[in-house]
């Protein structure tokens, strides 16, 4: 690794180190602040929801500028053991790479601009946001968003992992918290009736039993359950969450229709089940042949790499969503992301840095 690099992981920990799961990122947003103006960047705020901004200032303010940003929020708890391991050309942690190394390459640009000393034709603003993971529905990327909308070149979305990756394609998402309740009862002396654990449990299976597609790429998640106050109890209440997600916004619209009718047909006189939306991403494309994709695309290639075109679930499913031109792009690779065994790599964080900072150098010219 170069000092360079080595700079920029170092203060990838330092993050790391501060929890932030989604809803209480303050610590990390107000450390993030104070680096910002350590740096003696412009215009550094905190918005009413936490994003964090600030200005590296180009030769021309009247052009238009270029948003890069990061998400500061991670999906461990705040009882969550951060402790860092550090094997061969290894970092691990929980939450480094998603997205400690991210928010971390913000300031990586920085330091590389002012270390080359490289001015920018147009203002850079830099800005890590909340909200992005979970249940977080990317209500910071939202604001940002409301804040810039179109008058910009467009949105760059840093993420710690991914290397060689660009997503230019955003997948829409639809969540569901399914909530069962029946009247309960002894499950010896009451035996018959219904248990909203039960019912809850038949309605998951015919979900699951749904047939998706392979192409476009459709998926389904159960990824909470809870319910029932006791063994011997037929329980009263029950609850999971659902995850819909696909490439094609018809497919899912359609997924969606069925897995409500299942929940509708599901209700009877003394069964009452209810799903309330608790998320919603929507879906937006820009082509492969547009000139941000393809900047994305020359750089990754110049250092040295195939770039991967792909499509996910990010902050760029606003702006993509809006109209706007946006792309996410990694610094290094590594992998079990949202487990406590998260790992980056490395060696490979000078040149996704390398990439990253030719990017935004010569976003001006398109």
């Amino acid at each position: 690794m170069t000092t360079f690099s080595s700079r920029v992981l170092d203060l990838a920990v330092q993050i790391q180190q501060i929890a932030a799961p989604t809803f209480n990122e303050g610590p990390r947003s107000e450390f993030v602040r104070s680096q910002f103006l350590k740096e003696n960047l412009k215009d550094v705020s905190m918005d009413s929801l936490g994003n964090v901004y600030a200005r590296l200032s180009g030769k021309n303010n009247t052009l238009a500028p270029l948003v890069v940003s990061a998400h500061l929020d991670t999906v461990f708890p705040n009882s969550i053991n951060l402790q860092i391991k550090e094997e061969a050309g290894k970092v691990i942690a929980p939450g480094i790479g998603d997205n400690s190394l991210g928010v971390a390459g913000l300031f990586g640009i920085v330091w590389a601009l002012r270390e080359k000393k490289i001015e920018l034709e147009h203002d850079l603003w830099l800005v890590a946001n909340v909200g992005e993971e979970g249940l977080g529905d990317l209500r910071g990327m939202r604001g940002v968003t409301e804040r810039f909308e179109k008058d910009v070149i467009g949105y760059l979305i840093l993420e710690g992992l991914a290397l060689g990756h660009v997503y230019h394609r955003a997948i829409g998402v639809r969540r569901y918290r399914i909530h069962a309740r029946t009247e309960g009862g002894h499950s010896w002396s009451d035996y018959g009736r219904p248990s909203a654990v039960h019912e809850l449990a038949v309605l998951v299976t015919k979900l699951t039993s749904m047939k998706l597609p392979r192409e476009p790429r459709t998926t389904m998640n159960i990824g909470t359950i809870s319910g029932g106050t006791g063994i011997n109890v037929l329980a009263s209440d029950a609850k999971c969450e659902l995850d819909l997600r696909s490439e094609d916004p018809n497919v899912l619209a359609k997924i969606v229709r069925q897995v409500e009718e299942l929940i509708h047909d599901a209700n009877r006189a003394d069964v009452n089940l209810t799903a309330d939306v608790i998320g919603q991403r929507p879906a937006g494309d820009i082509p492969a042949d547009h000139p941000l994709v393809q900047l994305a695309v020359d750089c990754t290639y110049e250092a040295g790499l195939e770039a991967v075109l792909t499509s996910g679930s990010t902050d760029a499913n606003i702006p993509l969503s809006q109209g706007f031109p946006a792309v996410v792009m990694g610094i290094t690779t590594g992998g079990s992301a949202h487990t406590t065994h998260e790992y980056i790599n490395t060696e490979p964080i000078t040149k996704g840095m390398e990439i990253i900072v030719r990017f935004v150098e010569r976003a001006g010219s398109l």
